[in-house]
Order: structure tokens, then sequence, then C-alpha cells
């Protein structure tokens, strides 16, 4: 079975960090070490769900 592919926009990212703001979110995502999206569509870039995720849990580190 294949496996299932996860990806990302920036409304799901602003859900992972906590309802940051739009702007917050586009500050980020062009940040130099925020993983490169995988693809630009009309409504904007898509990232792997796993890069995200990997990247706010090096930077966010769970108490």
């Amino acid at each position: 079975m294949a496996k299932r592919l996860r990806l990302m926009g920036s409304a799901e990212i602003r859900v992972m960090l906590g309802g940051v703001s739009r702007q917050r979110v586009y500050q980020i995502t062009n940040r130099r070490d925020f993983p490169e999206p995988v693809a630009t569509l009309q409504m904007g870039n898509v990232w792997l769900a796993e890069d995200v995720e990997r990247w706010i849990a090096e930077r966010r580190p769970e108490d």
C-alpha cells in the first residue's frame, strides 16, 4: 500500500503554531531555515507535513 502524502498550507501551520497571525506565518515560512515548499499552488505554498512538524519540534521543544 502506498504511503499517503501529507501536505500542509499556511492555515495548517497557523494552527500548529498556536493560532499566530497570517503575517507571522508568512515571516516564519520565509526564513532561510524553514523547509522549502514542495509546490506552489494558486492558494499559496504547500509543504510536507513531516518537514514542518520536524522544524517546529526542533525549535519549540515540549516542556
